[in-house]
């Protein structure tokens, strides 16, 4: 449009014009006549505002976000729960069934050497009683746990029974420096006596010091007058190191054992021992031998008939 005479004084009365409107307004309120025109305009071009605002505004976004947040934070807050809650279920199942392996494998324990036991769960580890290495089950005298008794688990020996309360009781555990049990080797009857050492292997010494003795070479409990402390045939260990004979009245032995004791969970006392000793039947099966694999060569005629010279990589005749 022109710049003219006319165009100037259109634009004035415009501005008079916006300059009553908004003067109306404002003192009008919430009654004011130009109310109903404002609300159509914000319908028609909210929706277009908004879009704008959010496609540029990112400030206005994180405000938003933060003004949501209690509802949001509220949802994920139900959402972990839930999740936590099926983490917690799983690993109990997990747990479970952990525990249900263990307490089958000391029930076939139990049942190759004919032991009566009690089961019972570790709720403590530690120095309860003055040693190194014990644990505290949930088992005691209200349960007919007795002192002196023979502990097993699934894997083989664990120790026996130091202090019995009514509910719980102590056991000192076969890796104790303070732990000595008699043993006997499968196959050659070798007697002699095991040590703890901490968490090192345990020391034997044989009574025989010309005994013939290997690595892989297995151990059992002996067993004691009455049973008490131990009963006979309990899995102890593999031998795993044999120290030179020195032609001494006894030989030392390394043997690693069948138990582990930093991970105790499921353990048996032995209540009444075994009518008659079951040697070695409670062992675990040995290992299958892995087969050595063989070479067979096929020796092929030449075309003459004679038999092919033998030669080397670099193809001299040998």
């Amino acid at each position: 449009m022109r710049d003219t005479k006319e165009s100037r004084l259109l634009l004035v009365l415009l501005i008079a014009i916006a300059f009553a409107l908004i003067t109306v307004d404002i003192r009008g309120g919430r009654n004011s006549p130009v109310d109903g025109a404002r609300q159509a305009a914000a319908a028609a071009f909210g929706p277009i505002e908004n879009g704008m605002s959010t496609a540029v505004d990112p400030v206005g976004n994180a405000v938003s976000a933060v003004r949501d947040s209690g509802d949001r934070h509220d949802r994920l807050a139900v959402m972990e729960k839930e999740n936590a809650a099926l983490k917690a279920k799983l690993g109990s199942d997990d747990r479970t069934r952990s525990r249900l392996n263990q307490l089958d494998k000391m029930l076939k324990v139990a049942g190759q050497g004919q032991y009566a036991i009690k089961g019972a769960q570790v709720i403590a580890i530690g120095a309860a009683q003055g040693f190194s290495w014990t644990i505290t089950i949930d088992a005691g005298a209200n349960d007919g746990i007795r002192r002196d008794m023979t502990v097993l688990n699934g894997d083989g020996l664990v120790g026996r029974v130091t202090t019995v309360g009514p509910d719980t009781a102590t056991v000192l555990l076969a890796n104790d420096p303070d732990f000595t049990v008699g043993t006997r080797m499968e196959g050659n009857d070798e007697l002699g006596f095991a040590s703890g050492q901490g968490d090192r292997p345990l020391r034997v010494e044989l009574l025989n010091g010309k005994a013939e003795v290997k690595k892989g070479d297995r151990l059992i409990t002996f067993g004691s007058q009455a049973d008490k402390p131990f009963v006979p045939g309990v899995p102890v260990g593999v031998v795993s190191r044999v120290d030179p004979s020195g032609g001494g009245l006894t030989r030392t032995l390394y043997v690693t054992p069948y138990v582990g004791f930093s991970k105790l969970d499921i353990v048996g006392v032995v209540v009444a021992g075994p009518k008659k000793d079951p040697r070695d039947e409670v062992l675990p099966a040995k290992p299958k031998p892995v087969p050595t694999p063989t070479v067979t060569v096929t020796v092929t005629p030449s075309a003459d008939g004679s038999a092919p010279d033998d030669t080397d990589t670099d193809g001299q005749q040998q």
